[in-house]
């Protein structure tokens, strides 16, 4: 996502890193724009205190930005305390798969970017972790629900934004063990929050059950988790039509000589 940014010559005033966590994109935003104020929201307050820190020495002592550090909020996607057509630049990184429907959240960052402003995000997509579904196959949600790319495109144009682009890399990591994985997954937080995940315990046989058909996808030693990462960007134009339906229709003066 920051290599993306290469290509777009905004000089944003405000960025709002949506579902931003305890802040791991700020320092790449910080340094790419050190004139823009930085808000992060997150839904989650013990996110956003843990990842509370001061700006590293080395950027204060340069001098990079006139904001002493990212404004912190506490909030949900899908109904920002924000103004409409406040920010340029809306950044979300991983958050979309965590919401059980992301059109509001897309609608709400439709509503606070400024005409000409630019939505950026990352999301898993539905091949992510299909080892894991195939493997314990039991009736009940082991991942959360990924939505496919395409999907995605076409909730955006619904949303209002314009020329949306999307495109998706495959990553698979590898490890020793099930044990391994499993303790990854939890300390990134991505534990299943769905409704139709098991709320008890695992039976030992179907614990055992899926460990070994797990086991059999194991490949030059190590087992796989794929993950599929969609990538995706579209901004806001200025709208072509009245609240009421109208339509609005510009008329540009001739430059003069």
């Amino acid at each position: 996502m920051q290599e993306r940014l290469d290509f777009v010559t905004l000089e944003p005033k405000r960025i709002l890193d949506l579902g931003c966590s305890r802040g791991g994109s700020f320092p790449g935003l910080t340094a790419r724009y050190p004139e823009a104020e930085l808000l992060g929201l997150d839904v989650a307050p013990a996110m956003l205190a843990t990842g509370r820190e001061q700006r590293p020495g080395w950027q204060r002592w340069l001098g990079l930005g006139k904001h002493s550090a990212p404004l912190r909020l506490a909030a949900d996607a899908a109904n920002l305390p924000l103004k409409s057509r406040s920010t340029e630049i809306v950044w979300s990184n991983l958050l979309l798969h965590w919401l059980d429907d992301p059109i509001p959240a897309l609608a709400e960052a439709h509503r606070v970017l400024d005409i000409g402003g630019l939505l950026m995000f990352s999301t898993l997509g539905p091949d992510t972790l299909k080892e894991l579904r195939a493997a314990f196959s039991d009736g009940y949600a082991h991942t959360q629900r990924f939505a496919d790319m395409h999907d995605l495109g076409d909730m955006l144009v619904g949303c209002g934004f314009a020329d949306p682009v999307m495109d998706m890399e495959v990553i698979t990591l590898t490890y020793d063990d099930l044990d391994t994985m499993f303790a990854e997954l939890r300390a990134a937080g991505s534990s299943c929050a769905m409704k139709a995940r098991r709320h008890g315990l695992t039976g030992r046989q179907s614990w055992a059950n899926g460990k070994a058909a797990y086991e059999a996808m194991r490949q030059d030693g190590r087992l796989p988790a794929t993950f599929e990462v969609i990538y995706g960007h579209a901004w806001r134009a200025a709208p072509k039509k009245t609240p009421d339906g109208r339509a609005i229709v510009r008329f540009d003066l001739p430059r003069k000589g």
